[in-house]
């Protein structure tokens, strides 16, 4: 599956890729503002990439057709998953990074991020990818398929840093959900960054400030 993608360039001649996935509903012009805030000059130029979604039928909406990177299937996230469409995300962000690195962009150079369902996608598919990336960011997500994540994460995976921040007062991915990704990252060895803040379902001007300065670290 071919998605719609968004580029935008902080320069010419770019050291380094991010990749932002955006929420349920929303579509990859969401987080242009949000990376317009970030100041990563004093690495140099970075490229950033905004796919879309595709629309389907989202179950715990009425069947509603909206951007989705998998079907929600009940309000607790993880008692029932979509495996088959994750699996197919799964697909279509690892053609991207393919076609990333085709361009010249080393995958150690390539920053996988993503907010809500897409801090999930991004979480699943950087745990899992051949070769190790320069991180994973996840703002108000969770980690899906945790039965599986320590059977099908790629040994490359152990040491990319990973950055997770939520909402004190989420009632979209309860603070629970969060902290039990945190836990499980940690207990299989991950370095987790770990950032909440006394806001709900969204992204605050201190959570950019952190994101931006452990870009600059991992990308540094």
């Amino acid at each position: 599956m071919s998605l719609e993608v968004l580029e935008a360039q902080s320069g010419d001649n770019p050291v380094a890729t991010i990749i932002i996935l955006h929420g349920l509903g929303a579509d990859g012009r969401d987080f242009v503002p949000i990376a317009e805030q970030l100041d990563l000059s004093s690495i140099g130029a970075v490229r950033f990439l905004f796919p879309s979604a595709p629309e389907i039928p989202v179950t715990i909406n009425g069947g509603y057709r909206m951007p989705a990177w998998y079907d929600i299937l009940g309000a607790d996230l993880v008692s029932r998953q979509d495996e088959a469409g994750m699996r197919q995300t799964q697909a279509s962000i690892e053609a991207l990074i393919a076609e990333e690195k085709s361009r010249g962009m080393p995958a150690g150079r390539i920053v996988l991020a993503g907010f809500s369902q897409g801090c999930a996608m991004a979480l699943m598919i950087g745990l899992r990818h051949a070769e190790p990336l320069a991180g994973i960011a996840g703002l108000s997500g969770y980690l899906p398929l945790a039965d599986k994540t320590a059977a099908e994460r790629s040994a490359a995976s152990q040491g990319v840093p990973v950055f997770l921040a939520h909402g004190t007062h989420d009632p979209v991915v309860v603070l629970p959900r969060a902290t039990a990704t945190h836990e499980t990252l940690t207990a299989l060895g991950y370095r987790v960054e770990w950032r909440d803040y006394p806001m709900e379902h969204s992204v605050c001007a201190q959570e950019v400030a952190d994101l931006q300065q452990w870009l600059l670290r991992v990308l540094g």
